[in-house]
């Protein structure tokens, strides 16, 4: 899986789950949403991202922007 497909899948399941919990809990949970479409934002004109970072640190994210889930492949 490319990483933005992920960082894809990532928004829409964050903000999905805001407006879920908003109708169904409190509506203060519409912030989730909120946060989640001002962090897209911001990635597009700084390049951070918080997801991309922490699969490059735990070692899923190569250098082609392709997940490796569980991590690289054993070089031989």
């Amino acid at each position: 899986m490319k990483i933005e497909s992920l960082i894809r899948l990532l928004a829409g399941s964050v903000t999905l789950t805001g407006v879920i919990l908003a109708h169904f809990v409190s509506p203060w949970w519409l912030l989730l949403p909120a946060f989640a479409g001002l962090n897209l934002i911001q990635s597009v004109f700084t390049g951070f991202c918080p997801p991309t970072l922490i699969l490059r640190g735990i070692g899923w994210l190569g250098e082609d922007g392709i997940i490796r889930w569980g991590g690289r492949k054993p070089s031989r």
